[in-house]
This record gives C-alpha cells, sequence and structure tokens, in this order.
C-alpha cells in the first residue's frame, strides 16, 4: 500500500459560501492534475469556482517557491468543511420571526507529485 505525503498546502477560512455548493464543484477536480482542473473549473459558471480558483493558484505558487514545476503537480485532497454561521432573523407572519442561517467554509488542498 503506497502512502501518501502531502506535498504543497493551501488554505482558506471563513469563505462566504456553503460547504455542500463548494463539495459539488471540488467532486469535479478531485483527483485530476492541476493543468485539467484549472480548465476545468475555468468552465464552470457557479460562485464558488471563484474560491476554489484562488486557493489552488495559491497552492501551486507555494510548490513554485519549493522548486515544483505546475506540470508535475495533482490534487490529492481537497475538502470543504464547515465555518461558523452568521445567525440572521427575517420576518415572518403573525409577528413572529424565522432564523436564517448563512453558512461559511474553510477549504483546503492538497497537492502532491504524478509518479
Amino acid at each position: 500500500m503506497r502512502s501518501f505525503k502531502m506535498i504543497v498546502k493551501a488554505r482558506g477560512s471563513f469563505l462566504k459560501v456553503t460547504p455542500n455548493k463548494a463539495r459539488q464543484i471540488m467532486d469535479l477536480i478531485r483527483g485530476k492534475d492541476v493543468n485539467s482542473a484549472l480548465a476545468t473549473l475555468n468552465n464552470i459558471n457557479k460562485r464558488p469556482v471563484v474560491y476554489i480558483k484562488k486557493i489552488l493558484n495559491s497552492a501551486i505558487s507555494n510548490a513554485k517557491q519549493k522548486g515544483i514545476e505546475k506540470d508535475h503537480l495533482y490534487i490529492s485532497k481537497i475538502v470543504a468543511d464547515n465555518g461558523p454561521s452568521w445567525k440572521r432573523f427575517r420576518a415572518a407572519a403573525f409577528g413572529r420571526a424565522t432564523p436564517i442561517l448563512k453558512r461559511t467554509s474553510h477549504i483546503t488542498i492538497e497537492l502532491d507529485m504524478k509518479l
């Protein structure tokens, strides 16, 4: 069994996007090499793509600092964890208020070298 070692890592915290919506995008690029993941993200029209591209580019530049070329990398792990929720209230009938949870997320991307 091969043990995976993370080469580079980038993390975005307290992002104003729900983890479930971010995971829909992440499932499309998980395990792909970096170039095809960026090409896929450029053709998706959803808001989490902006955050994921920014974090992926940060991870790529972290790899360049270590002397690793972009062509040798793939996404070994990409995770969206729950962040704190903003609690808000909306007016409802009969003078009541209904709660609204505006969710945030922490996105982590780990890159590894292709064999």
